[in-house]
This record gives structure tokens, sequence and C-alpha cells, in this order.
């Protein structure tokens, strides 16, 4: 009996591929990173999906532009394939700042978008998808994205700081073989937010780590982080994948730290 193919790879910054067999579906896949350049640090790949125009669907956490490139998803999906979002942001000017780039090429692309909000549930190809909670550091629309393929769970949690939803998202779809989590912790000082915040937009990596444990997770694949540092406008934390790997040691939950396009299979 042939064996089923199911893997993963992270593909930059927070981007993820989901292959089931012969089905492929991203997570905040990007390629474009010229709005980015502004924060880039040390440089990172970000390398493109593994079939062009054959992914099944596509997940977005939320509308940052290091999360969402309609014209990477357009480029990457069969045409006809749903792109999963959340709603649209609300309020002045600079509210809309970080998501207003994202919508702008939405609008460019035709794109068969949904808009999903919290606790709900899709599926598309071989993939069973749930929405849960996710908190954003800029009070931007964010949920986190529940996969279930072939026999396997994962939960990829965008760019969210931590929060009080993970036991109730563990009881309801715990527990999970892999944790996408964000790290980097940074501290932003952008000019459209002022007074600026002295505590991390993001989840740091102690906090990912009891996320995990919380979450009952197996293993965690750390995700957002190395890409961008450019103090004192966006300021990583020092160190983020070895503080990460040792506090999921001391809770005997396996970290996983890999290079942007390597597959890594989940057997």
């Amino acid at each position: 009996m042939k064996k089923d193919i199911i893997r993963f790879r992270r593909l930059g910054w927070a981007g993820v591929e989901l292959q089931y067999n012969d089905q492929t579906l991203l997570i905040d896949y990007i390629r474009d990173t010229s709005p980015l350049m502004p924060l880039r640090g040390p440089d990172e790949p970000f390398p493109p999906s593994s079939q062009p125009r054959s992914a099944v669907g596509a997940l977005l956490t939320h509308l940052h532009a290091d999360h969402a490139d309609p014209g990477a998803v357009a480029a990457a999906i069969q045409d006809g394939s749903p792109v999963y979002r959340p709603a649209k942001a609300e309020g002045v000017p600079a509210d809309l700042e970080l998501t207003l780039h994202a919508e702008k090429q939405f609008e460019k692309y035709k794109l068969a978008t949904e808009i999903v909000g919290e606790w709900e549930e899709r599926s598309v190809g071989p993939f069973r998808l749930f929405s849960a909670p996710a908190v954003d550091g800029f009070g931007d629309r964010q949920i986190s994205w529940i996969v279930e393929f072939g026999d396997r769970r994962i939960i990829h949690a965008g760019d969210t700081m931590f929060h009080g939803y993970w036991w109730r998202i563990a009881n309801k779809y715990g527990p999970f073989d892999i944790a996408f989590l964000p790290i980097n912790g940074p501290i932003v000082e952008f000019p459209f937010l002022q007074p600026s915040s002295s505590l991390a937009a993001v989840m740091t990596p102690e906090q990912a780590a009891v996320a995990a444990n919380l979450l009952s997770a197996k293993a965690v694949v750390p995700i957002h982080y190395q890409a961008l540092h450019k103090p004192p406008m966006y300021t990583e934390t020092p160190n983020p994948t070895m503080r990460l790997t040792e506090k999921l040691i001391s809770l005997n939950i396996q970290a996983i730290v890999i290079e942007p396009g390597v597959w890594v299979d989940l057997i």
C-alpha cells in the first residue's frame, strides 16, 4: 500500500506550505517584500511555493504586508481556489496603515476571497480548516488557523500576542502535532502609532513555549523571526530560537528550527 505524503515547509518569515499527497495549502505566503524594506534586517530567503498555480487554497491570519501578499497567492493557487481571510480593518487612517497595502492588492487581483471569523470551519481539498482567536499587537483583525490533514493536526498562530484563549483552543481542537508560533517579541516604534509602547507586539520565545504547552503541542516550529530587525523602528528580541529551544526542553516539547524551503515529513 502506498504511504501518504504528509509534510510541510517554511516559506520565509511566517509563510508555511502544507502538503498531503499531491495537494498543497498555503498559510501567510508572501513573495513581495518591497513593503518591508524599511524593516528588513539580516537577509532571509522567501522561497516560492513548490508547484505554481497548483495550491488548492490559501489562508491568511491577518492583512499585514509580512503575512498577506495577494499577488503571490494569485500566482500559487489554482484558478477559483478559496482564499480565507479575516475581516477588513476599520477606523481612522492611522488604524488602516498596516493593512492598506494588502487591501489595495486584493482590489487588483481577482481572488475568491472569503471573510472568516473566529471558531468557524471550512474545508478545501483534503484539508479541514478551523479558525481560532488571536490578538494582534496593533489591534487589527487576526485569527489563528488549525489545519487537519491526513491524521495530523497543526496550528498556525500568525504573529499573535500572548492571550487567554489557549485553553479553549486546546479543549476544542487539541492536541497538536505541530504548533507554528511567532517568537520574535519585537518592540515597535512606528510614527503612525504614537505614543509608542515598550511592550512586545508579538509573543516572546518564552511566551510561545508556554502557549505550546497550554495547546498540548508535541512540537513547535518557530516562525516570524530574523528577517525584520531595524532599531529603533522594529527591534527583535535577542536570540529568539535559542531561548525558545531552552524553554521547550524544560517543558518536554520538541523544537523544530528549520531554514525556509526545507521540507519536513510528518511521520
